[in-house]
């Protein structure tokens, strides 16, 4: 820093005695100077000053804007603003990633615009000033097994419930059962329901295009809302979990597959809107079933387990879904683990033999399509609708949800999408693991309360 300085004020000397020069002999000369200059600074490198305003900081720096035009000129520079947005103190891993990709996609409003070409010139030296003043929110994801609360301003989420969707005693009035998981998810948070907005996911539920269905979708929202506003929230943004979903893996387009609590849902997406007109596929088969699943194949094997979330933790550690499964069975995949308190136990089929009935449904003696088939026949429909000029839309496809994160799942579902579709529709296909895990919405609703002009609208 004392290096830099120095090299300043020679700079801005040399510049102080040379135009003390120019100025005796076009005084002589009686000739007015042709243009004016930026000031004292107008010698010294723009390099020289960036590396400067690098150092000082944001605050300095947007100080210095108003010393001279030289140094407005350097301030203003988009370069200087990303290098402090890159350099702030994130926890969180692809920050800069979610950054530009929220302020280019997802500041301007329902329904989401595309860009064809180059994306909107952006001046960071605002978006920074006005993420500041951002204030935090309060992101509750819904979820459909379990849901997942917590500070926008922080890395992951702070804690975890049971979903309001079943919350509390079922026969309750819906009113009574939301208001009762808000107070106790405020409670847990320790914070006023007045104090912060609210980013909230609502889980997908009511999947056609029928009238009783958008009421039914309706009469939640607007219940939410009433809860909501009836605590003196200040402000709330509801979204479907599909779309937060697609937003963390930087997306406005494609198709999600949300493995749910109890069913799977193939949702597709375009510019944010969930095409349910073209068609959302459900599978009758969730992550309870897995684990149910799981559950009787070790009961096979004299393993039994009087906790189902044992059993759970069991699917989340060693479970994972082989590439070919007839090659598999005959592979040694033995694998150990500890219960606590009840020693260890080997599983070996039982690992692969559980996600897959994923795509082969009737070895649980469950009579749905396959994944691969819905996610096919969801892919058929968006090609038979010509939404767009093109199918690139839909052809990538986010996977969601906890049991979403086994191994293997990814890789496994775009082989048999290629292999069923024809390579007009398959070509292209690429399927995202999810890309925050089981915390996926969470972080999709955390980009949208971020953003540096929050998005109101209920989508």
């Amino acid at each position: 820093m004392t290096t830099l300085i120095r090299r300043v004020w020679e700079l801005v000397s040399n510049r102080t005695v040379s135009s003390s020069e120019s100025t005796s002999s076009s005084s002589s000369s009686s000739c007015p100077s042709e243009t004016a200059g930026f000031g004292a600074f107008d010698r010294v490198p723009t390099d020289l000053l960036m590396q400067i305003a690098r150092l000082v900081g944001p605050k300095e720096a947007v100080k210095l804007s108003v010393v001279c035009r030289a140094w407005r000129c350097v301030v203003s520079e988009n370069e200087l603003w990303i290098f402090f947005l890159k350099n702030q103190k994130q926890e969180e891993e692809n920050y800069w990633e979610s950054f530009a990709f929220s302020e280019t996609h997802l500041r301007f409003r329902y329904p989401l615009q595309t860009f064809s070409g180059e994306s909107p010139q952006l001046s960071y030296m605002g978006i920074y000033g006005q993420r500041v003043q951002v204030p935090g929110s309060v992101i509750i994801d819904g979820g459909s097994g379990y849901c997942k609360f917590g500070w926008s301003k922080y890395a992951s989420p702070s804690g975890r419930s049971a979903t309001f969707l079943e919350f509390g005693n079922v026969e309750s009035p819906l009113y009574s059962r939301l208001r009762h998981f808000f107070v106790t998810i405020y409670s847990r948070m320790q914070v006023k329901p007045s104090s912060q907005p609210v980013v909230l996911s609502i889980p997908i539920c009511h999947y056609d295009d029928t009238e009783s269905a958008k009421a039914s979708r309706r009469q939640l929202k607007e219940a939410i809302y009433k809860v909501l506003f009836d605590m003196n929230v200040p402000a709330v943004c509801a979204i479907n979990q599909a779309t937060l979903a697609l937003y963390a893996a930087r997306r406005t387009s494609g198709i999600v597959v949300n493995i749910g609590f109890q069913v799977t849902s193939i949702v597709p997406i375009l510019n944010g809107k969930v095409m349910r007109k073209v068609g959302v596929e459900v599978m009758g088969l969730g992550a309870l079933k897995l684990t149910g699943f799981l559950r009787e194949l070790l009961q096979q094997n004299n393993i039994n387990f009087d906790s189902l979330y044992t059993v759970r933790t069991v699917k989340e550690k060693l479970c994972y879904v082989a590439e070919d499964y007839e090659a598999e069975l005959s592979k040694n995949t033995q694998a150990s683990f500890g219960a606590g308190g009840q020693g260890w136990f080997t599983i070996s089929k039982e690992r692969f033999q559980t996600g897959e009935i994923l795509f082969q449904p009737k070895l649980a003696g469950v009579r749905t399509m396959g994944l691969h088939q819905a996610v096919a026949l969801c892919m058929e429909h968006c090609h038979s609708a010509e939404l767009t000029g093109d199918d690139a839309w839909f052809k990538t496809v986010v996977l969601s949800g906890g049991t979403a994160c086994l191994p293997g799942l990814a890789g496994r579902l775009e082989k048999e999408l290629h292999g069923l579709l024809p390579p007009s529709v398959s070509n292209g296909i690429k399927v995202v693991p999810p890309p925050y895990g089981a915390d996926s919405a969470w972080f999709g609703a955390k980009m949208i309360s971020n953003v540096s002009s929050v998005i109101i609208e209920v989508l």
